[in-house]
């Protein structure tokens, strides 16, 4: 995932400034003097943006080698209803005009946590409810602004390498014109506040691994999730080591970890996710003020699946040392859970984009339980059995994955993977009297399949009536349990009413 900073200093006290805002650009008009004008330099201040992502889907983990985006234009706006078209946009990174700037996702930072400085601007004060990110289209005009050097070369300006080092490109929606949003939702912690004559600092985190839609025909397509959050240059974020819970060494294999916070509805969803290094350790930064959950999933040598760890309530600025995770005994591979994902008008199939998480319940203290999301694996491949992969995100477009029976009338289908611990998971709570781990719950294994709709080619708004849908059971209308080295088919996930 990748983030972006923002940070505002005072701007100059003898002079008057206007902000004008036209084709995304801020252009910045000084003169008039005396009190006429609000936009004084008491009223203003400074952003700097820069950027940030640790990928989780690199092989072995998943097929992406590198994903390229080229950004011309950051922007803000306090109105949190604003649309693409309205007033109040203001520019964050002017310098991106006529130096759009292409950037890997999956490179190393520049720093422990900085990717890439993108610019900075002055701007009003207020408190910035909105963000998004404008891209250079694949096909730009003549007279549009490219980077001077395109690693996508004759593949547009956006696009990703695969794992056997071939080039595609990443279709774009309306994200060149209108941009990559961030909704008031996503802006972890609340508006971004900017005062005068002081600094913020912002993060955008660019979740690329959750935001490629493979469409299986050699085609990618770009579906962002982005999250966003006031921070501060030197928060030193959330660390850790995990470590096998026998040997308390680090895990010979593959180790996920994923920062969670709740949404509206109470769930725990993925704000930023990584892999653990070869001795075990990740780290999380910069981060916005607050608690974070912490989730972590493994697969060691021979497959061998772990359970689930969550640690809950963890302050920024948090080193957690050894985390250990239990080995699930026994067990030659992790858990897979498949379904299918069909979508109607009423009338007519219907294409949507569909993100698809599985979630597990946890213990949460003072007899309350939480659902947090199970980051997704790949089991890798072995003599005896091809490879597994997740595919949290999916095209329904088409009529060839529907089932002989069961699906309704006039829908497009897709079906779905999700590799899963076959485990329940061990929990802490973090309190600053220290927590400890409790042990994997017994008895059966239950998840619940969460799906999301949304519109292909929107930037991610969402379809359908209603646009989530959850199933807690097995195609047989069973409880959905899962079992090691076993594939559960998943109840039948139909939307309707799309667009």
């Amino acid at each position: 995932m990748k983030r972006h900073w923002f940070s505002a200093h005072a701007a100059g006290s003898a002079m008057c400034v206007a902000l004008l805002s036209s084709a995304g650009v801020l252009g910045i008009i000084a003169g008039c003097g005396g009190n006429s004008s609000s936009m004084t330099a008491n009223s203003m201040g400074t952003i700097n943006v820069s950027l940030s992502d640790p990928p989780s889907c690199m092989p072995p983990n998943g097929q992406y080698t590198h994903v390229y985006v080229t950004v011309r234009s950051v922007q803000a706006n306090i109105n949190a209803t604003a649309g693409d078209g309205d007033s109040g946009w203001q520019e964050l990174a002017p310098q991106l005009a006529n130096q759009p700037m292409q950037i890997d996702l999956f490179s190393k930072p520049q720093t422990t946590c900085v990717l890439a400085q993108l610019g900075s601007a002055s701007l009003p004060v207020g408190k910035y409810q909105q963000i998004r990110l404008l891209l250079v289209s694949n096909t730009p005009a003549a007279s549009d602004m490219v980077p001077s050097t395109n690693a996508c070369a004759g593949n547009g300006y956006n696009c990703v390498v695969l794992g056997d080092n071939t080039t595609h490109e990443l279709q774009l929606s309306s994200e060149a014109n209108t941009g990559l949003k961030i909704p008031p939702g996503q802006v972890l912690g609340g508006p971004i506040v900017v005062t005068a004559g002081q600094s913020v600092d912002l993060n955008i985190d660019f979740n690329a691994c959750a935001s490629i839609v493979d469409e299986g025909n050699g085609m990618f397509r770009l579906k962002p999730t982005l999250t966003a959050g006031q921070v501060g240059v030197n928060a030193s974020g959330i660390g850790g080591k995990v470590v096998d819970s026998v040997t308390q060494q680090p895990i010979n294999g593959s180790v996920q970890i994923a920062i969670e916070q709740q949404d509206a509805t109470g769930v725990d969803r993925i704000v930023m996710q990584a892999t653990a290094d070869s001795n075990g350790n990740f780290r999380f930064c910069p981060l916005p003020p607050g608690s974070f959950d912490l989730v972590i999933v493994g697969i060691g040598p021979a497959n061998l699946p772990y359970n689930a760890t969550t640690v809950l309530n963890i302050p920024n600025g948090t080193n957690l040392g050894a985390i250990p995770l239990v080995a699930e005994a026994g067990a030659t591979a992790p858990a897979v859970l498949q379904g299918v994902v069909t979508a109607t008008t009423g009338t007519t199939p219907a294409t949507i984009d569909v993100s698809v998480s599985a979630l597990q319940t946890v213990p949460s203290g003072n007899n309350t339980t939480l659902q947090v999301t199970i980051p997704l694996q790949t089991i890798p491949a072995t003599n005896m059995m091809p490879e597994v992969d997740s595919t949290g995100t999916i095209s329904v477009s088409d009529t060839a994955n529907c089932p002989a029976m069961g699906a309704p009338l006039n829908v497009n289908c897709a079906t779905y993977t999700l590799v899963v611990p076959a485990s329940n998971p061990s929990v802490g709570i973090y309190s600053s009297s220290g927590f400890t781990y409790s042990p994997p719950a017994g008895g059966d294994v239950l998840f619940t399949v969460d799906a999301q709709a949304a519109k292909p080619n929107s930037g991610g708004a969402p379809d359908c009536m209603p646009a989530e849908k959850t199933t807690s059971t097995n195609s047989v209308g069973q409880p959905l349990k899962v079992l090691p080295a076993t594939t559960t088919s998943v109840a039948e996930i139909d939307f309707s009413g799309c667009s």
